[in-house]
């Protein structure tokens, strides 16, 4: 079989050189957050899942409210769906919101509430695919995990595909392998992670050279507003007549509707007649 990996190969004077890069621009320009401060699984959890497709920035302020007010898996497993989604709240991908609690019963019932240091494990959680499971093996457990996420991604193709196109993380994954830390994978990734970050915003983003890069859809008049709309009023009034949200989206009754339909299916909420209700538990 031929080998069509566009992977580099590094001896480790190269390694040494790329690792004293982003370690002297994490010890110069290393980012503070909630979530960097504790070792404690659940909050690394919650973190993992809120970050996934959303901004630091917007996470920051929802992850230590969020935290304070279900501090543990326990609480968390416990709380109502309509608690979970009025923190949640601001974060867009409501779906997360589900996953998160789904996690919490999970880890409660089959792991006596704590969270597993096993990929395997991690893998079959609700909403954790290989990036968060690695993710959460390095952070919460300071094992040296394999994986990519958009910011690390933009790293080594910036160095190691200079003028490439289309980099798949096939071809990646063996570099990040090769240069990690396996002292301390926790503080590694997290210098990786902030020069993909420093990379992306001084620079054309490297990760646009990704095979895996998606440019995201517009937002105003997506089913994704709708949906947000529908949940807002939700955590905002507990109840909601069909007729308010048809009368905010005029012209738009079917898709309206079926919109509705896949937000009961998902768990989210209860069609009562006209009424539209909070999802009990």
């Amino acid at each position: 079989m031929t080998d069509t990996s566009t992977c580099p190969r590094l001896d480790d004077r190269e390694i040494h050189a790329f690792q004293k890069i982003v370690r002297d621009y994490y010890r110069r320009a290393g980012r503070s957050f909630p979530w960097r401060e504790t070792t404690d699984p659940y909050r690394i959890l919650v973190s993992e899942l809120m970050l996934q497709q959303t901004q630091t920035a917007r996470v920051v302020e929802k992850f230590v409210r969020f935290t304070d007010t279900l501090p543990d898996v326990f609480s968390l497993a416990d709380a109502s769906t309509h608690e979970v989604l009025s923190l949640w709240q601001g974060l867009g991908y409501n779906r997360r919101a589900l996953y998160l609690k789904e996690a919490a019963g999970v880890v409660v019932r089959e792991y006596n509430g704590v969270l597993p240091a096993d990929g395997a494990a991690l893998l079959s959680l609700p909403g954790v695919g290989p990036a968060t499971a690695g993710a959460l093996l390095a952070f919460a457990f300071n094992e040296p995990s394999v994986f990519v996420e958009t910011n690390i991604r933009a790293v080594f193709i910036h160095y190691f595909f200079e003028g490439t196109d289309a980099v798949a993380d096939r071809d990646i994954l063996p570099l990040v392998e090769a240069t990690l830390d396996r002292e301390d994978p926790r503080t590694w990734y997290w210098g990786l992670m902030d020069y993909g970050v420093f990379l992306k915003e001084s620079a054309e983003n490297p990760a646009k050279r990704s095979a895996h890069h998606t440019t995201q859809s517009p937002f105003k008049g997506s089913d994704r507003e709708i949906r947000g709309a529908v949940l807002a009023l939700l955590v905002e009034q507990g109840l909601i007549l069909k007729d308010d949200i048809l009368a905010r989206f005029p012209g738009e009754a079917e898709r309206v509707m079926r919109i509705v339909a896949d937000l009961e299916r998902e768990g989210f909420l209860d069609i009562r007649g006209n009424t539209i209700a909070p999802k009990e538990g």
